[in-house]
């Protein structure tokens, strides 16, 4: 399965986030590590269910996570 990083709006209260968390969930995903100094969270969903994220007014990004070198 794909992983992903996903980013909330600033403002986005805890209530909302848990419902998105809650999405990814309930399509077979799994929430790997949550981010609280930029407010989002990693996680694993399969490619076909990424774009319901997109229903979502509070998520501000979805990126596809790869490795990042300094060299």
């Amino acid at each position: 399965m794909p992983s992903y990083i996903l980013q909330f709006n600033a403002d986005t209260p805890k209530e909302e986030q848990e419902k998105v968390k809650k999405s990814v969930l309930d399509k077979g995903g799994k929430i790997l590590h949550e981010y609280a100094l930029m407010g989002g969270f990693s996680f694993e969903l399969p490619a076909d269910h990424i774009q319901t994220l997109d229903a979502f007014p509070c998520v501000q990004n979805v990126e596809a996570d790869s490795a990042v070198s300094t060299q």
